[in-house]
């Protein structure tokens, strides 16, 4: 199964077709070429580094609560490589 993640525009660089997005606190660097008209400020929908639809906001902040509610990891944990490889 994939899962598209929403996501707020908070850098876009003019000549870039990359963007930094906030996604739950965490900043992410992600292609925003399939999406022209997507600005700063913007919300869009995030899956495999590329945004794939601008979305309203009420629409992200709904999206991102089911997320939080049903405890979907939103972030990395440091792994402890000597750990894992006793294991």
């Amino acid at each position: 199964m994939c899962l598209a993640i929403p996501a707020k525009i908070i850098d876009k660089p003019e000549d870039s077709p990359v963007a930094t997005v906030d996604i739950l606190g965490v900043k992410r660097q992600v292609n925003i070429m399939m999406v022209p008209g997507a600005k700063l400020e913007d919300y869009i929908l995030v899956h495999a580094g590329f945004a794939i639809e601008v979305i309203s906001e009420q629409f992200a902040e709904e999206t991102l609560e089911i997320i939080k509610e049903y405890g979907i990891p939103t972030e990395y944990e440091e792994i402890d490589v000597e750990e894992a490889e006793a294991s």
